[in-house]
């Protein structure tokens, strides 16, 4: 079955925005359940609850999850409080598992989906599943990985399908833990809108204190909901403490979001995304910038030791005659990349100026 045919009907019986929420980790039973009673109590919208049983980890020796005795602490939470349940599966034995215990939602990691082979074992092992399963976007910016993921699982007869977008890797330090890149999400959307997208605000920032702005900011551009990492007691969780927020906190992020209502014209929804995806490249020029000056600061400490000028004539040729072949190649003017690099020249020489 093709992507484009699927109905994805399972959304609309959720209220939106869908929420899931629960901790990083299962640990132990007293803290599943302290958390979803947290969560149940809070009076939070919050139909799905989720907690990763076992945990992909960078390096070996840390703590990789209960297994399959988190299960039942998952069964007992749906007994006890009503929610349905949520895990991550990353090979076959994961998803059997699952499915014996009755997990109503699998989601496939970023570390697996980066993976084909492990999709594809994945995708055989859910063979004509009506559970709902979610794909995270691969580590890498990789637009067809992530799809391509989708096709693999329609492929076995698994239709009920959405995908969470969880930022990717970087290797330059930012105020994300994963940039989101927008970008990539939101051409997803414009390929596949029957897919339903969530995003996953914990794995973006990282930190508890941009969760609002990136699930709101995720909402603004259609998205359907959110997965946030909730913890009883955050600052003790075992895994991912600084992303994790108390149930109460939940509750209160989640009251504040506001929706697009369905009479929002279709012209303000196209800006709101424009909009997005500006945030995001001002966001990446501001982080070129602050390397740019870095490599300048290196250079003035280098032009001190060794008794150089700081102003060097020949380099400034070499940037304009570099400004104006970008300017033809890009199609801008060429008075507008001279004084955008004109600006940035003078910047680096006060940068200079001050080693």
């Amino acid at each position: 079955m093709k992507l484009q045919d699927l109905e994805n009907s399972w959304i609309h019986q959720f209220a939106k925005p869908f929420i899931i929420a629960g901790p990083c980790s299962a640990e132990s039973e007293a803290q599943m359940l302290e958390t979803a009673r947290g969560i149940r109590e809070s009076n939070a919208n919050v139909p799905v609850f989720r907690a990763g049983i076992w945990k992909p980890r960078t390096k070996p020796n840390g703590f990789e999850g209960v297994g399959v005795i988190g299960l039942g602490w998952l069964k007992k939470i749906k007994e006890e409080y009503g929610f349905l349940t949520a895990t991550e599966v990353a090979n076959a034995h994961h998803v059997a598992a699952a499915l014996e215990a009755n997990v109503d939602i699998l989601w496939i990691g970023a570390r697996s989906t980066v993976n084909p082979f492990t999709v594809q074992e994945i995708a055989e092992a859910l063979k004509g599943t009506d559970k709902v399963v979610l794909v995270k976007n691969p580590v890498n910016p990789d637009l067809a990985l992530w799809i391509g993921a989708l096709e693999r699982l329609a492929g076995q007869g698994v239709t009920n399908l959405g995908v969470i977008h969880r930022g990717f890797s970087t290797y330059q330090k930012t105020k994300y833990r994963n940039v989101p890149n927008w970008q990539i999400a939101l051409d997803f959307k414009n390929q596949l809108p029957n897919i339903p997208v969530i995003v996953d605000p914990s794995h973006i920032c990282g930190n508890r204190t941009g969760l609002a702005g990136v699930t709101q900011e995720a909402l603004n551009v259609g998205y359907d909901g959110a997965m946030i990492e909730t913890h009883c007691t955050p600052d003790e969780a075992w895994s991912d403490a600084a992303q994790q927020i108390t149930p109460q906190v939940l509750a209160e992020l989640i009251a504040n979001l506001e929706l697009r209502t369905s009479d929002i014209s279709a012209f303000d929804d196209e800006m709101g995304r424009h909009r997005t995806l500006i945030s995001d490249l001002d966001f990446q020029l501001i982080e070129l910038l602050s390397q740019r000056m870095k490599i300048s600061e290196r250079i003035g400490g280098l032009k001190k030791e060794n008794s150089i000028a700081i102003f060097q004539p020949q380099r400034w040729k070499v940037i304009t005659e570099y400004a104006q072949q970008k300017a033809d190649e890009s199609g801008m003017s060429v008075e507008f990349i001279e004084k955008v690099f004109k600006a940035i020249h003078e910047e680096s020489i006060e940068v200079q100026n001050s080693i």
